[in-house]
């Protein structure tokens, strides 16, 4: 039986906890978060107790932690956590700071332990189908690559102010998809943005609508567009262009039911939002770090692929804030 403990006891600590309480041999021990009725409240649901981060590390019984506090906590407690000799999993980002996250990958080297970055788009079962079909050669070999990624509606502002702005906070997911998806680098980036959704954004120094052009160390082409409001849902899809073809990985929805009448024909929209899009992926993943942990065996999602998307971010802020394109490292 592995002892685990879960920082943060917010809407994705629940989701972590909730997951990892069905996996076999893995056991809840304690809740941590320092709003205090929170983590009772999570700790009562699944027979675990609160405890503060010293006491958690300082468990030798505690074999892994799932860190989905606060982006700003994560740096501290996944270096604290890799001298403690946990194996970590942590909510993306690793930090806002490229030189940190840096930091917190060679400390998890030095240490030499497992660490997973919650990049759960990986695990979203038709975007897995999807790469699983690419490499198998469906559609020859890929060219371009295009994002679609739109939430239903922005985070509160307060939020905002400190989440890193719209490249490190939302489409961080997006620049892990392209390096996933077609298994290459950046070599330029370009981006641009406005203000459209809410002007109290804009006050707060950020944008809500996004065009990023990448090309990649083989001349692919990655085009990514995102807005922070998509009236009719969350609209998460993708598709690659190939030289034999194209491979589309679309929305989900609550049901595939289509209604055709004299009037109209209808379905339904797409999933409300990431918790609901992503249900399965989540499930996954947390199913896919336990599995590595106790088989010793690589994760598919590393803390080098935190920093490489995290590279992508800041690269992508500087291009909207110059309006020019930045040459990456070959």
């Amino acid at each position: 039986m592995m002892n685990v403990a879960v920082f943060g006891a917010g809407r994705i600590g629940k989701i972590h906890a909730g997951n990892l309480v069905l996996q076999p041999g893995a056991r809840l021990k304690y809740v941590s978060d320092v709003n205090l009725q929170a983590a009772q409240e999570l700790a009562a649901q699944h027979g675990a107790q609160v405890a503060d981060i010293d006491s958690v590390l300082a468990d030798p019984g505690i074999g892994a932690v799932l860190i989905a506090s606060s982006t700003d906590t994560h740096a501290e407690l996944i270096m604290r956590a890799a001298a403690a000799g946990k194996a970590i999993f942590c909510e993306k980002p690793v930090d806002l700071t490229l030189e940190r996250a840096k930091a917190c990958a060679r400390a998890v080297a030095d240490a030499g332990v497992t660490c997973m970055i919650g990049f759960q788009r990986r695990f979203d079962p038709t975007f897995h189908a999807l790469k699983t079909r690419l490499a198998a050669g469906e559609i020859g070999d890929p060219e371009m690559l295009i994002v679609t990624s739109r939430d239903p509606g922005a985070p509160p502002v307060s939020y905002i102010k400190s989440s890193g702005g719209i490249f490190k906070d939302m489409l961080i997911h997006d620049f892990d998809i392209f390096r996933w998806i077609l298994d290459d680098e950046a070599v330029s980036i370009s981006a641009t943005g406005s203000c459209l959704t809410d002007p109290a954004i804009a006050e707060a120094g950020d944008i809500d609508c996004t065009a990023v052009t990448i090309r990649s160390r083989r001349g692919r082409l990655c085009q990514i567009n995102t807005s922070r409001r998509a009236a009719y849902g969350y609209d998460q899809r993708f598709e690659v262009l190939g030289s034999k073809g194209m491979l589309q990985a679309g929305n989900h929805k609550p049901t595939e039911v289509i209604a055709a009448t004299g009037h109209s024909v209808s379905q339904d929209k797409p999933e409300h939002f990431f918790l609901e899009r992503y249900r399965a992926a989540y499930a996954s993943e947390i199913a896919h770090f336990f599995d590595a942990v106790v088989n010793q065996v690589a994760v598919r999602t590393t803390i080098e692929d935190g920093v490489k998307a995290l590279e992508l971010a800041e690269a992508a802020t500087l291009s909207w804030r110059e309006n020019r394109t930045i040459e990456l490292a070959k």
